[in-house]
């Protein structure tokens, strides 16, 4: 089996050598041993175990405790449990298949809703306070707040400056409900929202799930069906990577070798 010093892993793969040091530091990678110099002494499988944590942590996914699964992963493998890591992967990856299960069902959801919308009478004249508003979407008065400080809607005042919501004003309430269930961020609901004020024939997916190119910073969640399919592409090649490195493990012999590296 090869051996590397820091420096040649921090070259493999770009990355400065404290960086390496903090995979070791945080279990994300198994403890090298030592020559009597100190100097520490990376294999092979630390190299392939590199390459595992970077692509389990590459998509940033958040969402019901995601990232905790991936590290988790990470630092099983890394201490060697390759059959407990690859059933803690098939978890990961059954977890990101639902979450992209709700992020699609959230965007039909959506299309049933503008559909009710432009067939309902919008001359309805039922109103509802904010309070009421809140109580029928089981949400709170400060998620409504939230929503509205952050563009995805505005409502009409009385002349004694209570806002009134209409029954439309509820259906599109409806709307960023369910997509924030399903982790859409606001950024991305607002996004969609103003495509739709624009052409109301967008096609919702393509809009929730593309930035626009002056967003200064896009996150997960603003390109979240694209992040959700990535990370299951990730996690398939992290459980690649279990068996590769299980392999390896059964092949070689433990690395013993204390002479010094220069």
């Amino acid at each position: 089996m090869n051996t590397y010093k820091t420096i040649d892993v921090a070259r493999i793969f770009g990355i400065h050598v404290n960086t390496v040091r903090l995979y070791e530091k945080y279990g994300l990678i198994p403890k090298p041993k030592r020559h009597s110099n100190g100097y520490r002494i990376f294999t092979d499988i630390h190299i392939e175990q590199f390459r595992l944590a970077r692509s389990a942590l590459q998509v940033e996914v958040l969402q019901n405790g995601l990232r905790k699964q991936a590290v988790d992963i990470i630092k099983v493998s890394a201490s060697g449990d390759y059959e407990r890591a690859a059933e803690l992967v098939k978890e990961y990856i059954m977890k990101i298949e639902i979450e992209k299960e709700n992020a699609e069902e959230a965007i039909e959801i959506t299309k049933d809703i503008l559909s009710e919308i432009s067939e309902s009478d919008s001359a309805s004249k039922l109103s509802f306070s904010r309070k009421e508003a809140a109580d029928f979407l089981n949400v709170t008065v400060d998620t409504l707040r939230n929503w509205e400080l952050n563009g995805l809607f505005t409502v009409r005042r009385l002349e004694n400056g209570y806002r009134i919501y209409t029954e439309k004003d509820l259906q599109r309430l409806k709307i960023i409900r369910s997509l924030r269930c399903a982790n859409y961020s606001l950024s991305s609901i607002l996004r969609m929202l103003k495509a739709l004020s624009v052409n109301p024939d967008t096609d919702i997916r393509e809009a929730i799930d593309t930035p626009g190119e002056d967003d200064d910073i896009i996150t997960a969640c603003d390109k979240l069906l694209t992040s959700l399919s990535d990370a299951g592409n990730n996690a398939r090649f992290v459980a690649g990577q279990i068996e590769k490195m299980k392999k390896m493990k059964s092949e070689n012999p433990p690395f013993t070798h204390q002479t010094e590296i220069k």
